[in-house]
């Protein structure tokens, strides 16, 4: 036996391949002899690891742990490993952690997250994405668009008007919009579809009760202490992702405002840790595991241009915080 069969038998090869009684053979044998294939080498002679570079802004918040986690269990069926990178919410610092990612010759790199508003911040990470896809890498956005990268998307438009829909069909009129910081591309593509369709139904939001925060637990604390020391009225807060709406709920219960008596609740994401709320939070589903699994699929098979991109759907959970009003009036606190 040749050691390009050996090779072959032990590590795979896309273009040739060898019978399974023979690898079974082979295996036996380097078993026997403590024989583990070579990382670092092979990672030289292919130009590129069997590693998935994966990068998250904040893996304290579970919707991010939670396509990280999906990732890594779609990697580990196809035998990839995972490096796991956070920008820890620095965006900023994303176009360094691309290049170094780059210098490990990652296979390929995905970026889950949102995309900022901020020209120089997307010219910096467009430089290191060029430069890594140029060498032979792929990268994926989930949750980003940029040009020329194959992105899975959240139809977030379309789940923020579906929950609008939804609220006023339950007889909620005047909510209470946690905004999301403007320049951040998810937040603001939520709290715009969703006071437009508000708008469209025949109740306009006002501009005081849109409040802008971060797109954090202690976001949503900030936004909802702005809303009660400026004794707005509402009869439902709106957060634009489910931590903003666990902030908003802990500020609003130690304040003396009851959930859902005093008003109604709604965050967006649907992330595991829900199933612990009281009461049950109203939300909208994303499915993360899905997310994670064809954002993989693309990294590793997709065209590498922009045209495979995918948009995955979502859907609205109405649970126990938003209860069908009968002709009570808005809170006001």
């Amino acid at each position: 036996m040749s050691l390009a069969t050996a090779s072959r038998a032990i590590n795979g090869s896309e273009t040739r391949t060898v019978g399974e009684d023979l690898r079974r053979r082979v295996a036996e044998s380097a078993r026997l002899l403590g024989y583990a294939p070579n990382a670092n080498a092979q990672a030289m002679a292919r130009g590129a690891t069997r590693t998935i570079g994966v990068v998250v802004h904040d893996l304290t918040d579970p919707y991010f742990a939670a396509i990280a986690d999906g990732i890594a269990t779609a990697a580990t069926e196809r035998k990839l490993f995972l490096t796991l990178a956070t920008t820890g919410n620095n965006l900023a610092a994303l176009g360094d952690v691309v290049t170094s990612l780059d210098s490990m010759r990652v296979r390929a790199i995905i970026l889950v997250g949102a995309r900022w508003k901020d020209p120089d911040l997307q010219d910096a990470l467009m430089a290191s994405i060029d430069q890594y896809v140029g060498r032979g890498g792929r990268v994926v956005a989930l949750g980003m668009d940029f040009p020329g990268v194959d992105c899975v998307q959240v139809a977030n438009e379309a789940g923020a008007t579906a929950l609008a829909e939804e609220l006023v069909a339950l007889g909620y009129r005047r909510p209470l919009v946690l905004t999301g910081p403007e320049r951040h591309s998810t937040a603001a593509s939520r709290a715009t579809a969703f006071t437009h369709r508000m708008k469209q139904l025949g109740h306009p939001v006002p501009d005081a009760n849109q409040i802008t925060s971060d797109f954090t637990r202690a976001g949503g604390t900030v936004g909802m202490r702005l809303a009660i020391e400026g004794g707005l009225t509402y009869d439902v807060i709106v957060a634009m992702n489910d931590v903003m709406a666990l902030g908003a709920l802990n500020e609003a219960t130690r304040s003396g405002i009851s959930i859902p008596a005093d008003a109604g609740l709604t965050g967006f994401g649907d992330i595991s840790t829900l199933v612990d709320v009281t009461p049950g939070l109203t939300t909208v589903r994303v499915p993360s595991g899905q997310l994670a699994r064809l954002g993989l699929d693309l990294a590793l098979s997709g065209p590498g241009d922009g045209t495979g991109s995918i948009t995955v759907g979502v859907t609205p959970v109405l649970r126990d915080s938003t209860p069908a009003l009968r002709d009570s009036a808005p809170a006001s606190r």
